[in-house]
């Protein structure tokens, strides 16, 4: 097998890899043109939702309640 036959096999296969992107390419702009000015638009970034500490105390708070609720559950039916 000489060298010069193996790169040609490259070159084919790429260029088949080329031409079924620029296919897909043309789908999706052609996807994008037909949305308008919707597809335009940037996308912006999620902003990240802060919790305070005193919310965070409360949410703990209540998940300890409902934990000594579910012992005090247990504890009652072992007895």
């Amino acid at each position: 097998m000489s060298i010069l036959a193996a790169i040609k096999r490259e070159e084919r296969k790429l260029e088949k890899q080329l031409g079924s992107l620029q296919y897909r390419l043309k789908g999706v702009r052609s996807a994008a043109e037909a949305l308008g000015a919707s597809a335009n638009r940037e996308l912006t970034s999620v902003k990240k939702r802060v919790l305070s500490p005193a919310g965070r105390a409360k949410i703990a708070a209540a998940a300890r309640r409902r934990w000594a609720k579910v012992r005090a559950k247990a504890r009652k039916a072992a007895s």
